[in-house]
């Protein structure tokens, strides 16, 4: 019997190279509708925000990719974000991203959970590449974010000295960001026809950031408030004006000129 000897991690050979046009990526399909909405969620109520847009890639179930010992592997985040990235020097579509070449390492990937779930947490690299040891040990993300939408379990991990370690929330709940500089944190409700747990974004002063559909209905509660204190100072002044009147009509038969 003849031992199979593998090669230890500080021996792999870890290069950044552009994805072949003829690589075929794989056709994973989409687990179900609900992680489409999640992600969307995250990228709609930073849109607003210039300083998180510009030069930046934030996409889902995108192509991160690198070569280990000249194997080129990819991985599909739920949630990527990327700041900042080279612009392109052609016009047809991103289909991929490599860091280093392309631009900075992704601030943070998060995995969205199934009730049956795949390689999120698995650290294989002999004979295929687990995505936690691609995010760790090839990328190096710096936040690795592993989310349960069905029971709003959040799970948030940082690379200190080389390796993942769980990080424990705020006072809130919540967890830091670097890069974005943002809190994130699980917040329950209803959108898009669906009712649960979403992950979303609080500034530094625990202010939520907004989805589009909020922001339009703040600025439609601010013009009702608006043209309601337009119309109580309207009444005021006519009611003003009116007892002006009364008291001009009982001086006047007593011969007495207010002017």
């Amino acid at each position: 019997m003849t031992a199979v000897i593998h090669k230890p991690i500080s021996q792999l050979k870890i290069t950044w190279p552009l994805l072949p046009d003829d690589f075929i990526l794989p056709d994973d399909p989409v687990e179900n509708i609900e992680h489409p909405l999640i992600s969307n969620g995250l990228r709609q109520s930073v849109v607003d925000s210039p300083e998180l847009m510009q030069d930046a890639l934030i996409v889902s179930n995108f192509a991160l990719c690198a070569a280990v010992d000249d194997r080129t592997i990819c991985k599909a985040p739920d949630w990527m974000y990327v700041q900042p990235v080279q612009k392109r020097p052609h016009n047809y579509p991103r289909r991929s991203y490599t860091p280093h070449t392309e631009g900075n390492v992704p601030f943070v990937v998060m995995e969205f959970l199934s009730a049956t779930y795949g390689d999120e947490y698995s650290v294989e690299h002999t004979e295929e590449i687990g995505k936690w040891f691609f995010y760790e040990q090839v990328i190096k993300v710096p936040r690795y974010v592993i989310f349960r939408p069905h029971t709003g379990r959040i799970e948030v991990d940082a690379l200190e000295l080389g390796r993942y370690e769980n990080q424990n929330p705020d006072e809130n709940g919540r967890y830091l960001i670097p890069g974005l500089n943002l809190f994130l944190g699980v917040w329950q409700g209803t959108r898009e026809g669906r009712t649960g747990y979403w992950l979303r974004w609080w500034n530094a002063a625990g202010e939520l950031l907004l989805w589009p559909e909020e922001r339009g209905e703040n600025e439609r509660q601010r013009a009702g408030r608006q043209q309601q204190d337009k119309e109580s100072a309207e009444t005021l002044l006519e009611q003003e004006r009116q007892r002006n009147q009364q008291l001009l009509a009982r001086l006047a038969p007593l011969g007495i000129d207010p002017e």
